[in-house]
């Protein structure tokens, strides 16, 4: 009887490890992957405020999601948009850049 609870158990465990091994689907990153993406935002924040200026990279807001790095926010003019997308771009890394920044209206 003990060798049949035991040999159970086992077969248990071998069963939710085998699941646990399971593949992530698409929408799901690993510990690893969250904190490259972490990463990859700092410097992204950085570039724009060194290329745009703090107090502009205030208004911009940045995510990134498996190398995918989306900027939104509102600024205050075309050439800023296109400075933060460019800082963006340039950081290693970034696999692309998702631009969704409105300009602000007057």
């Amino acid at each position: 009887m003990r060798t049949l609870f035991a040999a159970l158990a086992i077969g248990a465990a071998a069963a939710l490890g085998v699941a646990g091994c399971a593949s992530q689907s698409e929408s799901q990153r690993s510990a690893g992957q969250f904190t490259d993406d972490a990463a990859l935002t700092a410097k992204v924040k950085t570039a724009i405020a060194t290329d745009v200026g703090a107090r502009a990279a205030g208004s911009i807001n940045v995510e990134t999601y498996k190398g995918v790095v989306q900027l939104s926010g509102f600024v205050d003019s075309k050439d800023m948009a296109e400075r933060a997308l460019a800082a963006a771009r340039k950081v290693g890394g970034v696999n692309s850049v998702k631009n969704d920044l409105r300009l602000k209206s007057s």
